[in-house]
C-alpha cells in the first residue's frame, strides 16, 4: 500500500481508499456479510481510510465501519458527511443545534468519540458562499468532536468557494477520465493550498469498468436506475452526468486503457493516482473481490504524458459536450 498525506494535515491514507455509499444502499441489494469481508479485506490490504455519509442507509453504512474497525479507531481513519439527513435548503439544517445532532448521531452509530474528518455532504452554494456553517464546525474541533472539516462538492465554483476557508482541510470531488474539468483550476489551487483532494466516482459509476452494455438494467433501489436523469438528486453523482446510453458508447471507445493494466476499472483508478494533487480515490464495492480488483491499480503502469493528452482530448471533444448539470 502507498499512502499520501490528506492536505497539510498529519494524516497519511491509502492511496486507495474505500466509499461505502454501495454497502449502505441505494446501488442495489446488500449483504452485509459479504460488505464486512470487503472491509476487512480492505483493512488487511493496509487501507486505513473510509468514507461514508449518515444518509447512507440511514446510518448503516457507518455501523458497519463501527463493526469493522472496533479496536482499531487509532488505525483507521474515518470520514462521515452531514446534512442530507435534513432538508438541504432550510438553513435551519446549518443551524449549531442541527450540525451537533448530525455530529453526535455519527459518533454514536460509530462509536467513537471523534471523527477525523467531518463533509458538508453536498450543500446548496449559498450555504458555502454565507459561510456561517464553517463556524459552527471550527467549534467542534475545539471541542474534540472533529480532527479536521471539509466539503463533498457539485462544481469546481463550489471548491472554489471552500478554498476560501482556511480550515477547510478537504475537498470530496467527482473526478474521473468523463469528469476532468477540476484539473483547469481546482487540483492546482487546492495543492497550492495544502488541501486534499477525495475522489469518489473514480469508475462513473460502474460506466469505467466497461462491463456495461446498453442492455445492461439495474435494480429498482439502485440510483443508477432511479437517478440516471437526476430525478433524486445532482445527475453528476450518476453516471458523472452522462446518459447511460451515451456512457456506454464513449466507454467502449476507451477499452484500450486496459491494455497493460489488467482491465478497465484498474487503469481508470490508475488514472486518477498519476494525479499528484489527489489524495485518494475512493471506489465503492459491495466485496471482498470488488476490493481486492480496486487495489491492483496500486500496481499497474501509469499513464504516459502521450496518453493522458490522448484521454485529455477525448475528454474536450467526445465527452463533455454530453454531460449534464451544473458541474
Amino acid at each position: 500500500m502507498h499512502y499520501r498525506n490528506l492536505g497539510s494535515t498529519e494524516l497519511q491514507v491509502s492511496e486507495v481508499s474505500f466509499g461505502t455509499w454501495a454497502i449502505g444502499g441505494s446501488w442495489g441489494k446488500i449483504d452485509d456479510k459479504a460488505s464486512l469481508e470487503g472491509l476487512a479485506a480492505a483493512i488487511d490490504a493496509g487501507v486505513n481510510f473510509f468514507d461514508t455519509a449518515d444518509v447512507y442507509g440511514d446510518g448503516h453504512s457507518e455501523e458497519l465501519l463501527a463493526q469493522a474497525t472496533k479496536g482499531k479507531e487509532d488505525q483507521i481513519y474515518i470520514a462521515t458527511k452531514f446534512c442530507r439527513a435534513g432538508d438541504i435548503h432550510n438553513p435551519a439544517t446549518y443551524a449549531e443545534a442541527s450540525i451537533r445532532r448530525f455530529c453526535e448521531a455519527s459518533l454514536k452509530r460509530l462509536q467513537r468519540d471523534r471523527i477525523d474528518l467531518y463533509q458538508i455532504h453536498c450543500p446548496p452554494t449559498n450555504v458555502l458562499r454565507d459561510g456561517e456553517v464553517f463556524g459552527v464546525l471550527d467549534k467542534l474541533q475545539e471541542e474534540g468532536k472533529i480532527r479536521y472539516y471539509g466539503v463533498s462538492v457539485e462544481t469546481v465554483e463550489e471548491g472554489l468557494i471552500c478554498l476560501n476557508y482556511p480550515n477547510v482541510k478537504a475537498l470530496q470531488v467527482i473526478f474521473n477520465i468523463f469528469r476532468q474539468k477540476p484539473l483547469d483550476e481546482l487540483l492546482p489551487r487546492a495543492k497550492a493550498q495544502g488541501v486534499g483532494i477525495l475522489v469518489r466516482l473514480p469508475l462513473a459509476s460502474g460506466l469505467l469498468t466497461g462491463k456495461f452494455t446498453r442492455d445492461t438494467r439495474f435494480a429498482p433501489d439502485d440510483h443508477r436506475s432511479f437517478n440516471e436523469n437526476g430525478e433524486q438528486f445532482n445527475v453528476g453523482e450518476t453516471f458523472a452526468g452522462l446518459g447511460f446510453a451515451k456512457g456506454v458508447e464513449l466507454a467502449d471507445q476507451l477499452k484500450w486503457i486496459a491494455n497493460g493494466r489488467g482491465n478497465m476499472a484498474r487503469a481508470a483508478i490508475r488514472w486518477v493516482l498519476d494525479h499528484e494533487e489527489v489524495t485518494c480515490a475512493i471506489p465503492g464495492f459491495k466485496n471482498a473481490a470488488q476490493v481486492q480488483d480496486n487495489l491492483e491499480a496500486l500496481h499497474v503502469p501509469s499513464f504516459t504524458a502521450e496518453e493522458r493528452r490522448k484521454l485529455q482530448s477525448f475528454y474536450d471533444h467526445e465527452v463533455k459536450p454530453w454531460i449534464r448539470g451544473a458541474y
